[in-house]
């Protein structure tokens, strides 16, 4: 067939795809809009799906994951356009003669939503065993259109690790540091650069060193385009330039496990077939925040499957600066009480609740049995029964998938219920890992659930999850990585299950904090704890940049004030957890009642923002924070009025300079929402510029303080 586009979207997202008789299928453009009629798209040179297998690599040597022979000779064969429950879809199939694979692009979009989730089906239709080494999600190079050059392009991208979620950085794509301009249009035309900019995360803590989350701006035109990969396993993504004319092309491709960073192959026999993990890019055209907005939008698309059951209640939890995996009786009952009074909905009992040893129980958790010990007088039942009587929901901890190494559940699951290498259970830090693939894991944690469910009433779960399983298993499995992809499906299988046996009750996706923060696990799950972090001054740049990788309305923002603090001290944690899901912690019970009056007022606060939750789009006045940043903000916004919460870290009193652009040239009433004005240990200095759209701020206090203002447009 001759060269021909053809355009898919929904309207405010559109791709426009090149197909021709001699060369594989390209995602040209993927642009904010409608359908576009203003000459051909560039022509660039990126495949939109690569394969890579055993015997069949690259097409030209490069470490990338482009270029692949075989994507370099899949050819079209048709396109299919549908709509599913709110959804565009459009799957592009074309056909590798060599192998006899065919491969599917599922490409969809939900209404109003600028952005498009995508995933690769691959089936073996020849006559050969074919073993895969890696499949593209998404690949394209739609980054740079005529006229745009990878040197006014940047990447955002965030780093994680335990206590210190959610560092986000900006680098230039060309640079020392990046993909660097070689002069290849000039010296060689017909072979692409070799480099490429890596992001990967390994094994299953998919946020435990990455954000599966990243962010791609064009400085000179403000278009971006944000990303995420939706597993709750290994994944890789990466940029890299392809020659296109005298111009670089920027491609981005993204993926689920691979055979090099991720010990995974899989076997493809004749008629088998292969599906890649579920991949988003989302469009923007006024900055890097603005494909944020469009992410958010996907996202809500997504947990529209699974809704919030009870709306957004505020949960106490008896862990975080206080009882720290020791609970008993004598200590909850007064912080029930107190979490009460404070005007907490649910409270969750933390870890340790199983613990008959006091104390000694990390290596022997998997039975879930409640202590008899810790809770003698009517045992567990009688504290659950306390937290009803009180007006709240019972909730509590669980790490579902891990045995500990002194557990009697080691001896009484088979080899077979774990995940193994070479014939050796995997083990890291006394603990052995379930291999949710196994029959008898999930009919052990189906009745541990249903137990903690019928016999005690609890209606909110916080799953825990503090090891991860290496390169994965090798037991019943092609490869580790290929045995870790069936047990990480088969973990959202179990959830799932979970959920539809019991609707009204609400889990909160925990991973030594955010470790495990992607949507996979939260297109299903409630709500996100962002961290594991105890200061209270480092947790603010945490809680500012969770809304890029979440939903507001699902960022478990800790807040834990304490009887020693100062006011001032408690203003600032508590403003910490805010703007997203108020997630309160402090041994309440031993605070003077001025004291309590400050958590009331925070929590009747964080009601009257938690009412715009669910719609409301993030925004970041002094943009993404820096770990060390001395000032800190974030924003929520709707269509009649923002938040914003603003961290003052280093006392020094100097005004702070906040862009709120979306609200530019509108005469303002700002109010402070917490601390009201009367309550406040110290009143803020505040002017509004509507000409700029800058808002002016001045702390006034002795030590590092924190303040919610509510902006309400005037004219």
């Amino acid at each position: 067939m001759p060269k021909s586009t053809f355009q898919w979207g929904n309207g405010v997202v559109t791709g426009t795809f090149v197909v021709d008789d001699d060369a594989p299928v390209r995602l040209v453009r993927l642009v904010a809009g409608a359908a576009l009629d203003d000459g051909p798209a560039s022509d660039a040179a990126q495949p939109l799906v690569e394969v890579f297998a055993f015997g069949q690599g690259h097409a030209r040597a490069n470490l990338r994951y482009t270029d692949s022979a075989i994507g370099d000779r899949l050819r079209y064969s048709r396109h299919t356009a549908s709509r599913h429950d709110g959804w565009e879809q459009v799957v592009i199939e074309q056909v590798d003669v060599l192998t006899g694979l065919r491969v599917r692009s599922v490409l969809r979009c939900a209404d109003g939503v600028a952005a498009v989730q995508g995933w690769t089906q691959v089936v073996n239709g020849g006559v050969e065993r074919v073993v895969l080494q890696a499949v593209t999600s998404f690949a394209s190079g739609a980054f740079t259109s005529a006229g745009d050059s990878i040197a006014d392009t940047d990447l955002l991208s965030g780093h994680c690790e335990w206590l210190g979620e959610s560092r986000w950085e900006r680098q230039p794509i060309r640079g020392q540091a990046g993909l660097v301009d070689l002069n290849l249009p000039a010296i060689h035309p017909a072979q692409d650069a070799r480099g490429r900019i890596a992001i990967t995360s390994r094994s299953t803590w998919s946020s435990g060193e990455r954000t599966p989350t990243g962010i791609i701006e064009n400085r000179r035109t403000g278009a971006a385009w944000a990303w995420q990969v939706e597993h709750n396993g290994a994944w890789h993504a990466e940029l890299g330039e392809r020659v296109r004319g005298r111009d670089g092309e920027l491609v981005l491709a993204l993926l689920g496990p691979t055979e090099a960073e991720h010990l995974w192959s899989q076997p493809l026999a004749p008629g088998e077939s292969f599906e890649s993990v579920p991949v988003a890019v989302a469009v923007g055209v006024d900055g890097w925040q603005s494909a944020v907005e469009a992410l958010t939008g996907h996202r809500r698309a997504l947990r529209a499957q699974w809704p919030l059951p009870g709306g957004l209640p505020v949960v106490f939890n008896d862990y975080m600066n206080t009882l720290m995996g020791d609970p008993t009786t004598a200590k909850l009952l007064p912080l029930i009480d107190a979490a009460a009074a404070a005007g907490a909905e649910y409270f969750c009992i933390d870890a340790g609740w199983y613990d008959d040893e006091l104390g000694d129980w990390w290596d022997s958790v998997g039975q879930w049995l409640p202590s008899t010990v810790r809770f003698p007088d009517g045992g567990l039942r009688a504290v659950v029964d306390h937290i009803t009587a009180a007006g709240m929901i019972p909730g509590i901890w669980l790490e579902p998938e891990v045995i500990g190494v002194r557990s009697p559940m080691v001896d009484q699951l088979p080899d077979s219920a774990f995940l193994m290498r070479d014939g050796v259970r995997v083990s890291e830090h006394a603990r052995f890992h379930l291999d949710l693939r196994s029959v008898d894991v999930t009919k052990h944690l189906d009745h541990v659930v249903d137990m903690l469910i019928e016999e005690f009433g609890f209606r909110y779960f916080k799953l825990d999850y503090n090891i991860t399983a290496g390169a994965g298993t090798d037991l019943d499995a092609p490869s580790p990585g290929a045995g870790l992809l069936e047990h990480n499906r088969a973990h959202l299988r179990w959830l799932e299950g979970t959920l539809e046996r019991h609707p009204d009750l609400m889990i909160e996706n925990c991973a030594s904090g955010a470790m495990r923060m992607d949507y996979a696990m939260l297109s299903r799950l409630h709500l996100q704890s962002t961290s594991d972090q105890q200061d209270p001054l480092l947790y603010p740049p945490i809680a500012a940049s969770a809304p890029v990788s979440l939903l507001p309305e699902q960022a478990a923002n800790w807040a834990y004030p304490q009887p020693g603090m100062s006011d001032e001290e408690m203003v600032f944690t508590l403003c910490t957890g805010m703007l997203g899901r108020l997630y309160l912690s402090g041994h309440l019970d031993g605070m003077t009642d001025t004291q309590l009056d400050i958590v009331r007022e925070a929590v009747a606060a964080h009601r009257e923002v938690r009412a715009s939750l669910a719609s409301a789009v993030p925004f970041w006045p002094l943009g993404l924070p820096g770990w060390s940043d001395p000032h800190v903000a974030l924003g929520l916004r709707t269509a009649d009025q923002s938040f914003l919460t603003i961290w003052s870290r280093d006392a020094s009193n100097e005004e702070i300079a906040l862009e709120v652009a979306h609200l530019r040239g509108s005469e303002l009433e700002i109010t402070n929402l917490f601390p009201t004005v009367d309550t406040a240990p110290a009143g803020w200095l505040t002017t509004w510029s509507p000409r700029d759209g800058v808002l002016r701020v001045t702390p006034r206090s002795s030590s590092p303080a924190a303040r919610v203002l509510r902006l309400r447009r005037l004219t």
